[in-house]
Formats: C-alpha cells, structure tokens, sequence
C-alpha cells in the first residue's frame, strides 16, 4: 500500500511540475533576468568610471568612495524586508516596482550635476535593486519545478556571471566610444532604454504569486535588520580604506547586537505551526531544513570569494602591471570565456551529478584555477599579463559549475509561501559574503610589500577558501534526501 501511495505522491509530483513548467510564459526568464544583469553590471561598472567621472564632477575621495560603497550599503540593507514586502503584496508587482525605480535612478545618476547628487542616486539605485532581487529568485522557485527549474537557475548564474565578469570591459567599452560625447554617464544611461523595455513586458510575462495568507510587515523586524546589516555592511566597506577607526568597531559591535536581537525577535514571532497568526520578517522555521541552512553556509563560503577576487585582479592589472581599464577588461575575458563554457551546461551537469558534487568539482577547479594565478603571479611577474589567461580560465570554469546550484540548493525544499522570505535572506548573505570577503582579503592584499606579493598572498588565501566550500559541500543534503524530508 506504501509502495502504491508513493508511487502515486511521484506521479502526482512529477504531473505538477510538467504544468507548472509549461504555463510558465515564455518571457518570464528575459525580463527577470534583465534586472538581474543590470543590478550586476552596475555592482562593477562604476570601478571603470571613476577617473572620469571624478575629473569631470570634481569629486575628492570620500564622494568616490560613496559612489561605489553607496550602492552595495543600500542594496545589502533592503534584500530581507524587500522579500516581505513581495511575499505580502505580490512579487510580480514589487519587481515592478523595483525595476522603475532603477531605471529612474540610472536616469538620474547619467545626469547627476554634482558628486552629492550621484551618491544620492546610487543609493536610490541600491533600494531599487534590493526591490528587485528576492523577487527574481521568488519567481524562478514558484514559477518552475523540476528540470526547468535547473534550467531557469542556471541562466540566472550565467547573467549574474556575465555582467560581474564582463562589467569592467563593457563600461570601459562605453567610456572609449564615447557615445554622444557622454562619457562616463553612458554607463549608467545605458539602463535606460534596456530598464524600459523590460518593464514594458513585465505584466504580459510575469504571473503574479504572493505567500497565501499575506503576511504582515513585522515593522519591529525591519527597523532591526535594516539597522543591524547597516552597522555590519558600512564599516566593512569604508574600514579597509580608513586604516579601520574606532568607529568601525563600534559599529560592528552595534550590529551584532542588533543582528542578535533581531534572531531572537524572529523566532519569537515565529508560529509553531503552519496554522499560526503571527508573521516574522524571516520565518524562523526555515532554518529547519538542513537543505536551507547547509545551503546559506555554502553561499556565504562562495561569495567571500567573488567580490574580493574581481577587486584584487582589478588593482593588480591596473597598478600591478600599469593597464587601463579597457585593457583590464580585456584580460577579464578569459575568465568569462571559462565562465559562458560551463555556466551554459551546468543544468545538466547537475541533472547528472547532483548539486553537492557539481558544486565540488566546481570549487576545486577554482581552487586550481587559483594556484595556477599565484604561480603566474610570481613566476612571470615581468612577463606578459596574458600568462595569467589559464588560471583564470579555470577558475571560470569552476565559477560556472557552482554559481547556480550554490542557490539552487539553498531554495529547492524552500514551500513556496516562504519563497520571497528565504529569497531575501540568500541574497543578503550573498551581498554580506561578498563585502566581508573585500574586507578580509583586503587586509591581506594591503599586508604585503609589494603588488606582486600583494596578489600572489591572496590569490593563495582564496584557493584556500574554495577548499572550504569543498568541505561545507558534506553538509549539503543529496537531491534523494530533500525530496524524503519534503514528502
């Protein structure tokens, strides 16, 4: 009889999913996925437009270090009450919402008259982006099952990967063509007509979802992390360049007071069971699957790695062997060509091996990838920049392999009421992962004597770290095991 009713909860399971998939509309993927490319593309386009832009606005350090930190501090503090807000008032509609936004906050950093209304706006683009992430992965873990569910998960990976890998060579592109004679603005103005045309289609391709019982707002919640990631994120991103101040670590003393504070106001809040009235910001209950839980470490072990490695490749190229930034982005293609080889196929690299294994081999050809950059570093120091080219082909590769499944993992056991929640908490450790990573390898690249030691020492210290992703990858639960504990 047991046989019989499993068989028929497969069948049942399996029919679903095939429905789900094919009512999905056909331009779902390339409007979410729009966003998704330019909130990072504009992560790391602005590295290549400071000279200009500090030239022509007259902008003294402190105004540039905003124009960059701005964005990311605002993005990092939003990510977990945006996917609230998308689970409560509908995540169809707060993409939308986000995507408007940013278009008009692009529009206005193209146009910004001074280095204070440029800062003001990369904030606005920060909140605006923060609206549209949880969302995108709400959407992609509702409105697909099954394989197309991997499928849809690894175009996400490749467009992040792509506007991450690419954005350096695409700004330094619009700078060097000087469309119109805007120069550096064109590499925020070239939002606007993409941001445009994404919006135009986002009622026709977008199903709307919401969680079902429309959860409340939980105010006492917002105030605490939005406060709390604040008081982390800020001093991560200014400390490195300041020499770390006292106020760095009060501030980091604060924040975990008010992140712990905020842990405890959740899982007070949180119900004991589904039938509960109560409605935290983070349902506490989440952290309950092992599949959730193991998933957030993998993630956090993933992106200390990404951000810091794009920044120390980016000062050894452009201080360490005296490119510009046209020519950096050029040497940034052989990690992409790495990148679009295997993030293409990883849906049925997964479908073969798993998550846990493929996200392996992934991280163990980024730790190869790695060493052969450290070697290259110190042993061709004087040599062309291109001996750099295998190493970071290989660690492409291995960024393609885990970029997806790393997310794919954390959300799959995830019901879908609860997807906006545990969206907004991914992608805030995504963005905390990557901000605390440029501070720890900061410490290490800034440490050393000189800019071949300073890339080679780090480079070093990221392999090591890709070797601990290898290690979290044990605690990750096989695709057998989530589907037994989700029955």
């Amino acid at each position: 009889m047991s046989i019989a009713l499993d068989t028929r909860r497969s069948a049942e399971a399996a029919a679903a999913a095939a429905t789900k998939a094919a009512t999905a509309p056909k331009g779902l993927l390339p409007v979410i996925l729009t966003a998704t490319f330019m909130t990072a593309l504009d992560v790391f386009v602005v590295n290549v437009a400071v000279p200009s832009l500090q030239a022509d606005l007259g902008a003294g350090p402190a105004a540039v270090q905003w124009v960059m930190a701005g964005f990311s501090l605002a993005l990092a503090a939003g990510l977990v009450t945006a996917g609230r807000l998308g689970d409560r008032y509908g995540r169809r509609r707060v993409f939308a919402l986000g995507l408007a936004l940013f278009t008009l906050a692009s529009a206005a950093c193209g146009l910004a008259p001074t280095a204070a209304a440029l800062v003001g706006s990369r904030v606005a683009q920060g909140l605006a982006a923060a609206l549209m992430g949880p969302q995108v992965l709400a959407i992609l873990r509702t409105a697909f099952s099954g394989a197309a569910q991997a499928r849809a998960f690894a175009r996400y990976g490749l467009t992040m990967g792509v506007g991450a890998v690419f954005g350096q060579l695409i700004g330094g592109l619009l700078i060097r063509a000087d469309l119109l004679g805007l120069g550096w603005r064109s590499c925020f103005l070239i939002n606007l007509p993409i941001g445009l045309a994404a919006l135009a289609l986002v009622r026709r391709c977008l199903p709307e979802s919401r969680a079902p019982q429309r959860p409340g707002l939980d105010p006492v919640g917002v105030l605490l992390v939005t406060l709390g990631l604040t008081g982390l994120v800020l001093p991560l991103i200014q400390g490195p360049g300041l020499g770390w101040p006292l106020w760095t670590g009060l501030c980091l003393a604060a924040s975990l007071a008010l992140l712990a504070a905020f842990a405890v106001h959740q899982h007070r809040t949180t119900p004991t069971s589904a039938e509960g009235n109560t409605a935290p910001l983070v349902d506490t209950r989440l952290f309950r699957s092992r599949a959730f839980s193991a998933g957030l470490l993998t993630q956090l072990a993933f992106w200390l790695g990404q951000a810091s490695f794009f920044l120390v490749l980016a000062l050894h190229l452009q201080l360490g062997r005296g490119l510009d930034a046209l020519g950096a982005g050029l040497v940034f293609t052989a990690i992409g060509l790495g990148y679009l080889l295997t993030s293409n196929t990883t849906h049925r690299v997964t479908a073969r091996l798993g998550e846990p294994r493929t996200i392996t081999v992934g991280g163990l050809l980024m730790a190869a990838g790695l060493g052969l950059l450290a070697l290259a570093a110190y042993g061709a120091a004087d040599g062309g920049v291109w001996w750099l080219a295998p190493g970071l082909f290989v660690d492409g590769l291995g960024m393609g392999l885990v970029i997806a499944p790393v997310t794919t993992v954390a959300l799959a056991a995830v019901e879908p009421g609860l997807a906006g929640s545990a969206a907004g908490v991914v992608s805030t450790v995504q963005q905390v992962g990557g901000a605390v990573g440029i501070a720890l390898i900061g410490l290490v690249y800034y440490g050393a004597g000189d800019a071949t030691a300073a890339f080679g020492r780090s480079v070093t210290a990221l392999a090591v770290l890709e070797l601990v992703l290898v290690g979290l990858v044990r605690l990750l639960p096989r695709a057998s095991e989530r589907e037994a504990g989700r029955s």
